[in-house]
């Protein structure tokens, strides 16, 4: 059970390194998508961020190419980054930003290819960050109704529904909806149900209190 009143703002890009391709015997030694995109993810993973505010960066799918003999004539990955602070999610996006475009001109000049390579970045995502006050009556009906129902609800933080909200100073909260998930979005993530009805006693308590404000 939690109260999430620091909403995780987040920058989603899809990233489409592209060139001439061609055979992999017959034209060895022009530049690489391929090689632009793997400089690039290699620059990525030695940025530093701040430990707090909490601020990540994950490179999660790649794909492209054609064939196992081919020089590809494209390819592409698709990166996240978070924090919930704003200045903080825009320097780690200004220094992927870096990363990608350096990644490219090394790639073409690793080849003595000039402008061989070259780079299409696409936003998919863009959530904002903000945050509700713990003193705000929501936040406090939150905690106020989970103790009422005898168990504890932490404050903490999260990407949520609640986001847009909380970026426009409009007060909103998002709570736990009972139960207990585990290893979330890895291949064993699991849910257990046990006492997922506190959940929708807290969901409806909370209601209630809210109305009654």
């Amino acid at each position: 059970m939690h109260v999430t009143n620091v909403a995780v703002g987040s920058h989603r890009y899809k990233i489409t390194f592209k060139g001439p391709g061609g055979h992999s015997f017959g034209a060895f030694g022009m530049a690489n998508p391929m090689g632009a995109m793997g400089r690039a993810i290699a620059k990525i993973q030695e940025i530093q961020v701040p430990k707090q505010p909490k601020t990540t960066f994950n490179v999660g799918r790649v794909g492209g190419g054609t064939s196992v003999n081919s020089v590809p004539f494209e390819g592409w990955m698709e990166l996240d980054m978070r924090s919930s602070d704003p200045a903080s999610l825009a320097a780690v996006d200004a220094s992927i930003q870096k990363a990608i475009d350096a990644a490219v001109v090394e790639e073409n000049k690793r080849w003595g290819t000039a402008q061989t390579i070259t780079v299409v970045k696409e936003l998919i995502g863009d959530r904002p960050a903000g945050n509700t006050p713990e003193n705000s009556a929501i936040v406090r009906a939150g905690l106020g109704a989970a103790t009422a129902l005898g168990f504890n609800a932490n404050l903490g933080e999260g990407s949520t529904d609640s986001n847009l909200f909380m970026s426009v100073k409009i007060p909103a909260i998002t709570i736990g909806g009972g139960g207990r998930g585990r290893n979330s979005h890895a291949l064993n993530e699991s849910f257990d149900p046990a006492d997922a009805w506190m959940g929708t006693q807290h969901a409806l308590l909370l209601t209630l209190a809210m109305v009654q404000k």
